[in-house]
């Protein structure tokens, strides 16, 4: 779904960039809210694992291939607003250094993959939470269906920017038809990996989740014969354990899959490479401004072994990743605490 420079003309990209822009603005303020001394630290190792799983490629049909989008899978975990700001920064660490997704392009993608993916997946995810049993099933069952409706979306949403700034005269019936019909292919994907995740951190932590809120049911006191909210303990048990495990668990895990399973992966091109390929919409690419970027298509540079070259590149990934996503949330954080503090008047 990364869309390369050339597909969309200038003045469709400098409008999706303004709506990119306004998009994470907004997520900023909003991260403010969500984000809270549990779930900040694992916000930059979201967009790490997110990272990495993208490194997957999966075969989808004959000579296609899909991989993980993200969006919905941000949002359950830590929220829409900080959701938006984990792909966007993964599509910014990929455009930048891996040549992947064109900067020009840059805004067409943040709006496509990480603003429509996320608020689409959220919506629904928050629909069918309020109407399924109570219960951590739930939590899955919603999870898959979020991931597997963001994705198809997502292809409407690129097919509606191609339709109005599109560089080749194309039948955009066809586009829509192709883009549709293997996004949903590719959505299951999405949908499985998603819910997968979900509920392997449910699990152990549900505290950590921010999906899950409202699995956290409240002490009931009996007073006066009648069963009533006790106030917030001091500590809870669940949130007084360090989250460092998990946060390790999930950066080894980043790490491996980026930097050795990754190798495996399909080579197949993904649903628009081949969608565009296949429809005409590639004859205007442009090529990349990051193409002699030393990490470019995902290896390093003058290392000739193509797993080595494609393992350190993922780990390189993932580690630049979760440093410029944690940086990013700690100063929203710090922003949330800051404005917390009640200024006290000289008077009093």
């Amino acid at each position: 779904m990364h869309v390369p420079d050339g597909f969309i003309d200038a003045p469709v990209s400098a409008a999706t960039g303004v709506v990119a822009a306004a998009a994470v603005a907004v997520s900023l303020r909003g991260a403010r809210r969500e984000l809270d001394e549990r779930t900040a630290p694992l916000a930059g190792l979201v967009a790490a694992f997110i990272f990495a799983v993208q490194m997957l490629n999966f075969p989808v049909a004959a000579g296609t291939s899909g991989h993980l989008l993200g969006g919905a899978l941000a949002a359950i975990l830590v929220g829409p607003c900080t959701g938006v700001l984990c792909v966007s920064v993964v599509l910014l660490m990929q455009g930048i250094l891996f040549a992947d997704g064109g900067l020009t392009a840059l805004g067409v993608n943040i709006t496509d993959m990480a603003v429509v993916t996320t608020v689409v997946a959220y919506a629904v995810f928050r629909a069918l939470v309020k109407v399924l049993p109570r219960g951590r099933r739930s939590i899955t069952v919603a999870s898959f269906a979020a991931a597997l409706l963001s994705v198809p979306a997502a292809a409407v949403a690129f097919t509606l920017i191609y339709w109005v700034g599109g560089t080749t005269d194309v039948s955009i019936g066809k586009v829509t038809t192709a883009m549709v019909g293997v996004h949903v292919l590719i959505g299951i994907g999405e949908a499985t990996i998603t819910a997968l995740t979900v509920a392997a951190v449910v699990a152990v932590r549900p505290d950590l989740v921010y999906g899950a809120r409202d699995l956290r049911q409240r002490l009931k006191l009996r007073v006066g014969g009648e069963l009533v909210d006790a106030p917030d303990p001091v500590a809870v048990p669940a949130a007084a354990r360090s989250h460092r495990t998990v946060w390790l668990a999930g950066l080894v895990t980043s790490l491996v899959l980026a930097g050795g399973v990754s190798f495996y992966a399909s080579a197949s091109p993904d649903g628009l490479e081949k969608v565009a390929a296949d429809q005409g919409i590639d004859r205007k690419t442009e090529k990349h401004a990051a193409a002699d970027s030393p990490l470019a298509d995902y290896g390093v540079k003058d290392v000739d072994d193509a797993r080595l070259s494609g393992g350190l590149a993922g780990v390189i990934g993932v580690g630049v990743t979760v440093v410029a996503g944690s940086a990013v949330f700690w100063a929203v954080r710090r922003r949330r605490t800051a404005d917390d503090v009640t200024p006290v008047s000289a008077g009093v």
